[in-house]
């Protein structure tokens, strides 16, 4: 007969496996309350499945361990896969604190691609309650070591292993009828994944999300030719091909797109303490050199960077979950900006980054399309305190670029993507401005935000003075816009009163209005500009800069997009979420607003019927996009006069040399900077107050710096010019 002592509960196997269950029912508790906010704004049946839904698979997944009759297999295989449901768990709180959303299985599969510096960002995301979830298993193993609780032997009946199984299905059945009864066709459709996560729990939704990544997976094999058509009569109509007064206008002239980290239009013409955040780009936003935009939105989903970049160049959405970039881009078709300008106008085109080649798969995206060169961090000496976490800081990218930049052939297509603004936005004391006092909200993350908002705009503006000097200003147009949100949802209300709002009475509306960013159309010595009220987002900048340089036939290029300066454009902002925001109505969730922010809580017949043809224009526009992308249709359809990009003849290692080369080939042809100052170079010009900028290369670095082309091969093409 055995002797039971304090532990007895446990000493069964059922007490085991039911204490397991419980701790993660704890432990998703706390997740829901402290993190994700589900029971905010919970209807009945939404707080029932929030509270039922973390029991179900757990106790399908755990409850296994009754299948092993052998106590050595049953105790590791419960412990292991209690162990992986809080992991899941635990990674997905991380995840929405950033992100405001949930991981997708394509997130999870694309974690290798954009992985670097979120170890910085993970630390900085993580709260004192984190001890919790992990807690529960030193205990239960120093229990065992210690001989607390020792493994029980006797095999349970085959009932049991039966009965937590059915127990689980069961349980998973009635989240799934509740939900279904509140949200009709709630896994058909794919509601957000918030929706998912309140009715069926983190397991499911993400189990369901696997099943929706194979579906597209197999749709992808089998589409067939004849598919695009669909997607090219609804693009006929939709696309606005008409002349505007800007068609052409800056035709011919080197095209700069400087992508703004985080940055956000609230941030324009805002003081704090009296002191204009971001004095340059204020400056250049009002300037009647520039077509500015305030009422332009992100619409990126989970690929957040990499939706912003898929978005501008191609004039296509990201995907519904997960990065485009990520888990598509290594062999998707794409009709992309720099292609595009390439074989119309015989633009060269270039990015510079001071991160990795492979973060978000750009080594790979970037080829398929069409830019001829990448300047990845390897291009740049990153040592020491020279980059953040992200990459190389802002001053230096644009400092240190120019050796590379003034090599280009005119005209070109140059894009510079930021990283300084990047969350946690810390900066080190030396990179602050000691005459600018940022805000003292209660979130480190608001007042660290304004910091690096300020840095980015000593950026831009040291970058101007060299386009002056050097004399690029005269025949450039420099696009800025901002990618996404910088502010998460968890810190508007903190932010609130810096931008004289109310915590109190902060509503979702609130939240989707901030979601408004800058984009700039800068062209230095033009007068036409001005400040547009035209509601659009970043689909529509494609559209809008090809007709603007030129191009001839524009509206032959496959994009859901409109060209924003277009006065028959539709003024529907379509968001990832399917939510949507027009001058008069926006939808958050479940609620209509008008459009000063008020909750319409009854619609009239009127109303209803502009509201359903608002959501029906949404649907389509987002699910031509998703079949564009996800079905690879472009693999399909070629425009005329276009080339399919062949990405394998493009490599991006020993970029300096191939420019070089050419310029000697090309002779008194070549139309690069350097050749155009007699073979001098243009780096002097460049005056910058970065303190890093004298310091040596050291042996350290806070990244890593991997070109994945950069092999000693015969093959690396210093003499091969990309795309020929």
């Amino acid at each position: 007969m055995r002797h039971y002592g304090r532990f007895d509960w446990v000493k069964s196997r059922l007490g085991f496996i039911i204490l397991l269950v419980f701790l993660f029912w704890l432990k998703s508790m706390m997740a829901y309350i402290m993190d994700f906010h589900l029971f905010s704004g919970a209807s009945i049946i939404q707080i029932i499945t929030i509270i039922i839904n973390p029991l179900p698979l757990p106790l399908l997944f755990i409850g296994l361990a009754f299948y092993f009759r052998k106590s050595r297999y049953f105790y590791p295989i419960a412990i292991f896969m209690a162990f992986l449901n809080t992991l899941l768990l635990y990674l997905n709180v991380i995840y929405y604190r950033e992100f405001t959303d949930f991981m997708s299985v394509s997130t999870m599969l694309g974690y290798n691609k954009v992985n670097q510096g979120l170890s910085a960002s993970g630390l900085a995301l993580a709260n004192i309650h984190d001890l919790f979830f992990w807690l529960d298993f030193v205990i239960i193993i120093g229990l065992f070591l210690f001989k607390k609780i020792k493994p029980d032997h006797e095999i349970p009946t085959k009932f049991m292993s039966f009965a937590f199984s059915t127990l689980g299905i069961f349980l998973f059945m009635l989240t799934l009828t509740l939900g279904e009864i509140d949200r009709p066709q709630l896994i058909g459709r794919q509601f957000d994944s918030n929706y998912m996560v309140k009715y069926l729990g983190i397991d499911a939704f993400t189990i369901s999300d696997g099943v929706r990544l194979r579906n597209i997976s197999h749709e992808r094999n089998s589409v067939k030719k004849t598919d695009v058509q669909k997607a090219l009569d609804y693009i006929d109509k939709h696309n606005l091909s008409d002349v505007t007064k800007y068609q052409g206008v800056a035709k011919g002239k080197n095209v700069f797109v400087i992508h703004l980290e985080s940055f956000q239009q609230f941030v324009i013409d805002l003081q704090v303490n009296g002191q204009e955040v971001t004095p340059f780009i204020n400056s250049l936003y009002h300037s009647d050199s520039t077509l500015s935009f305030n009422n332009f939105f992100n619409q990126v989903g989970q690929g957040k960077t990499s939706d912003a970049e898929n978005m501008l160049e191609t004039g296509t959405f990201g995907l519904p979950s997960g990065s485009l970039f990520a888990s598509h881009g290594s062999d998707q078709t794409f009709q992309a900006m720099p292609a595009i300008l390439h074989q119309n106008q015989d633009y060269s085109s270039a990015v510079f980054h001071g991160n990795n080649a492979s973060f978000w798969n750009r080594n790979n995206v970037y080829k398929n399309m069409g830019y001829q060169y990448f300047f990845d961090a390897s291009y740049y000496d990153t040592s020491g305190d020279k980059a953040m976490g992200y990459g190389l800081k802002d001053k230096l990218l644009f400092n240190d670029s120019i050796k590379y930049l003034e090599r280009l052939q005119q005209p070109f297509y140059a894009k510079y993507i930021t990283v300084t603004n990047h969350f946690p936005y810390t900066l080190d004391d030396r990179d602050k401005d000691s005459n600018f006092q940022t805000t003292s909200t209660d979130s480190d993350v608001v007042n660290g935000y304004f910091e690096t908002n300020h840095y980015l705009d000593q950026s831009i503006q040291e970058f101007y003075n060299y386009l002056d000097k050097s004399g690029l200003a005269d025949n450039s147009m420099i696009v800025l816009y901002g990618d996404h949100y910088g502010i998460s949802n968890s810190e508007n209300k903190s932010l609130a009163p810096v931008i004289g709002k109310s915590a109190e009475d902060w509503t979702d509306w609130d939240n989707q209005q901030l979601q408004r960013v800058p984009f700039m159309i800068n062209m230095p010595g033009w007068h036409g500009g001005g400040i547009d009220e035209t509601y659009g987002g970043e689909v529509d900048v494609m559209p809008t800069l090809l007709r603007i340089l030129g191009v001839n036939k524009a509206e032959q290029y496959v994009n859901v997009g409109q060209n924003l300066l277009n006065p028959k454009k539709e003024q529907i902002v379509a968001f990832r979420n399917n939510n949507w925001t027009t001058p008069k109505y926006s939808r958050a969730g479940d609620t209509i607003y008008d459009h000063e922010g008020k909750a319409i809580e009854t619609l009239t017949a009127k109303q209803q019927s502009q509201v359903d043809k608002i959501q029906a224009k949404v649907d389509k526009q987002l699910s031509v996009s998703d079949s564009i992308n996800q079905k690879d249709l472009l693999r399909f359809y070629t425009p005329k006069k276009f080339q399919k990009i062949q990405a394998q003849k493009y490599n991006y290692a020993h970029g300096l040399g191939k420019l070089e080369n050419l310029s000697v080939k090309l002779g008194d042809k070549a139309t690069d900077l350097y050749h155009q100052h007699g073979d001098t170079s243009t780096v002097d010009l460049y005056q910058t107050d970065a303190p890093e900028k004298s310091e040596p290369h050291s042996d350290t670095s806070r990244i890593t710096q991997q070109n994945p082309d950069d092999v000693d091969k015969h093959d690396a093409g210093l003499d091969n010019e990309p795309n020929p």
